[in-house]
């Protein structure tokens, strides 16, 4: 068995925030804390939002529909999905100045559901495959978290190993609970969409982008953030838990 380590995984990355930017480096223009910061956030939340991105191109090829490999979105080639604001402007805005508030999006693969043999069940599969995408991350982060207790305890690179695991944890976990929200254009709208009557879901989509007005208020004025964290926070907290159970 291995020995018992004397410490506690969740309690400082436990109150990691991944809406806000974090206390590297206390003053805006500093190079070196804006790097730091720069790494901690930004990097995990970028890899985080590719690989969402390339789930939803690569299932949507297995259904059928070449689209995004066609339009070469079918890649982890960060230059392939920024969007010039929500993938770079605002998060770097955040970082840089130390803003409250993470948030930010890439562009959608595009998805041509004409290309679908069961357009309905297909695209139910498609829309599902980001949220589990980030879900495997998360869980891939977890495994992280148990080989660095195990093998890294002792290192000076510890504590820094830790937290930016803590950090792509959560992030992840944001992704996934945001993206599940059951409206559109969400992928949580998508999912829905599969048990819902056609006219229904024709009129969501016509009022999608009023919708995403909505959500981006809720999200930069707090009330949102504070529902989601609730799962994130839970979600992570058992998930350290059962890392230190493994290590003990």
């Amino acid at each position: 068995m291995a020995q018992k380590r004397a410490y506690s995984l969740g309690k400082e990355p436990g109150k990691l925030d991944i809406c806000r930017g974090g206390a590297l480096g206390s003053r805006p223009m500093d190079i070196l804390g804006f790097a730091a910061r720069f790494m901690h956030f930004y990097i995990p939340f970028l890899f985080a939002l590719c690989f969402h991105e390339y789930a939803h191109g690569f299932v949507a090829k297995l259904c059928g529909d070449n689209t995004a490999k066609m339009m070469g979105r079918l890649t982890m080639n960060p230059l392939a999905h920024i969007d010039p604001i929500g993938t770079f402007l605002l998060p770097v805005i955040s970082t840089l100045f130390q803003i409250p508030l993470f948030f930010g999006w890439a562009k959608p693969v595009p998805v041509n559901s004409r290309n679908f043999k069961h357009p309905k069940n297909d695209m139910f599969w498609v829309a599902l495959a980001g949220p589990a995408s980030n879900i495997l991350l998360a869980f891939v982060g977890w495994l992280g978290l148990i080989a660095t207790g195990i093998f890294f305890f002792h290192t000076a690179y510890f504590q820094t190993m830790i937290s930016l695991l803590a950090m792509f944890i959560q992030i992840n976990l944001f992704l996934a609970f945001f993206n599940l929200i059951p409206v559109n254009p969400l992928d949580g709208g998508k999912i829905l969409a599969r048990f819902l009557p056609a006219s229904v879901n024709y009129k969501l989509e016509q009022n999608q982008q009023m919708i995403s007005l909505i959500l981006m208020a809720l999200f930069i004025f707090g009330p949102l953030r504070q529902v989601l964290s609730l799962p994130v926070e839970w979600t992570y907290e058992m998930m350290v838990h059962a890392a230190e159970r493994l290590m003990s």
